[in-house]
């Protein structure tokens, strides 16, 4: 008997996840629905994206698919390390022997959209659909179509919630019994910051494989990173107290910030380019935790839905993505028996949700001293974990990157160093 799957989120989870369960013999008849419009006639506004940077855990994910790696690979810029620059003009440079990809989180939405809708009549993307009501009992789920303004009730088998941080369907399990959500922002706010080609300007003297990054002593960071058509995109990050940033009003003082601040990068500023900067939003990020990804035999939630995270080790997409891996596995393991996977999910996946959250918050710290210990540990892992392992942990951000341990595994390799900077970073912003 086919069941009737309605994943709310046409994200990247959402979508690998039909293309998922669509390998799966014709079980499923999946349906999709999203309360933006399609990406592929209607351009989204870049005020508060980045850009996403798929390690290997996101990679492995899209390989599974026949088609999926190298279409999105042929609109990915590779990027094998970082640039650390340094307010003496010298650089930094730190080589990763894991390969990444850089690319817009709109262009990966379209690339598996397009993959997806060569797949026949088994799935229906339903655009302009804002999910407004659950009924667990029933087993429907609402939506308010909004152009032409209509109610629409689907009947469900199962029901996934990929709709994000601020996910409604999440929203719906705050009624259920024992449930604990906890829901916070990333103590750091950011503004997105988009740049045209340097090499034009500096000529070939930035590395395009590689993150760029500046930091200040009062904890502000710019991250940038080359796309595919040569230009830079890129955040500024700094601590929600900092009010500097929030306080650029206009063309001129963003320009001023910049020469007084980040000298190498004020010169690739257009005027547009600051003038755009004055009017995008400080943009927050929420974080979650959940006790539980599902309610019931029918009902459960998954990627930023489920564990929400700071972008600052970029796994947040990665995450999403493992997370169908992981429920493809469990249905193998339990012949495609709902109930049982949908509470399996939450067995294999809720502690690595946590450590993820926990591992994005405090990894790096604020403060200066233990920044640059943080430099001087990933150098020398790189050296010694080879020849003494049992004294010398391999480096954080490749074992989170690489995909080989869970991100429960991890923390607990690294909770001396999370609970270090925990500390270190609550005692600097309390001050």
């Amino acid at each position: 008997m086919v069941k009737k799957v309605a994943i709310v989120g046409a994200g990247p989870c959402g979508l690998l996840l039909a293309h998922y369960l669509l390998r799966r013999q014709e079980k499923y008849q999946i349906d999709i629905f999203d309360f933006r419009s399609d990406p592929r006639t209607i351009s989204f506004s870049k005020s508060r994206t980045f850009s996403i940077v798929l390690s290997q855990r996101g990679i492995n994910a899209l390989q599974q698919i026949a088609g999926l790696e190298a279409a999105v690979k042929a609109m990915s810029l590779e990027v094998n390390g970082a640039v650390i620059h340094q307010s003496n003009g010298k650089m930094r440079v730190i080589n990763r022997r894991y390969q990444t990809w850089s690319l817009d989180r709109t262009d990966l939405v379209i690339s598996l959209l397009e993959q997806l809708t060569t797949k026949g009549d088994r799935v229906n993307i339903h655009f302009n659909h804002q999910c407004t009501q659950v009924d667990f009992t029933a087993k429907q789920v609402k939506f308010k179509k909004i152009e032409p303004e209509a109610e629409i009730i689907f009947d469900y088998d199962l029901l996934i919630g990929a709709d994000g941080a601020r996910s409604v369907i999440r929203e719906s399990f705050l009624d259920t019994d024992n449930f604990e959500c906890e829901q916070k922002y990333a103590p750091n706010d950011y503004k997105s910051i988009f740049l045209p080609n340097p090499d034009q300007q500096l000529g070939n003297k930035w590395q395009p494989d590689k993150v760029h990054s500046w930091r200040l002593d009062d904890g502000t960071n710019v991250l940038l990173v080359y796309q595919i058509d040569k230009s830079l995109s890129g955040v500024v990050v700094f601590p929600h107290q900092n009010k500097a940033i929030a306080e650029l009003t206009t063309t001129e003082k963003v320009l001023s910030y910049f020469h007084q601040n980040f000298p190498e990068i004020a010169p690739l500023i257009p005027s547009t380019e600051a003038g755009d900067f004055v009017n995008r939003p400080v943009s927050r990020v929420p974080t979650v935790r959940c006790n539980r990804y599902h309610h019931g035999d029918s009902l459960m939630v998954m990627g930023d839905a489920a564990h929400a995270v700071s972008p600052a080790l970029g796994q947040g997409c990665n995450a999403a993505l493992e997370d169908v891996v992981i429920f493809d596995q469990i249905l193998d393991e339990c012949a495609d028996d709902l109930p049982v996977a949908v509470e399996q999910f939450t067995n294999h996946r809720q502690a690595d949700g946590n450590a993820l959250v926990e591992l994005s918050d405090y990894a790096f710290p604020n403060s200066k001293k233990l920044f640059f210990e943080l430099l001087l540990r990933n150098n020398l892992s790189k050296y010694l974990h080879p020849i003494l392992p049992k004294f010398f942990l391999p480096s954080l951000f490749e074992l989170v990157a690489e995909g080989k341990l869970s991100y429960s595994e991890i923390l607990n390799l690294y909770q001396d160093w999370i609970s270090r900077v925990k500390k270190s970073n609550h005692s600097i912003l309390s001050n």
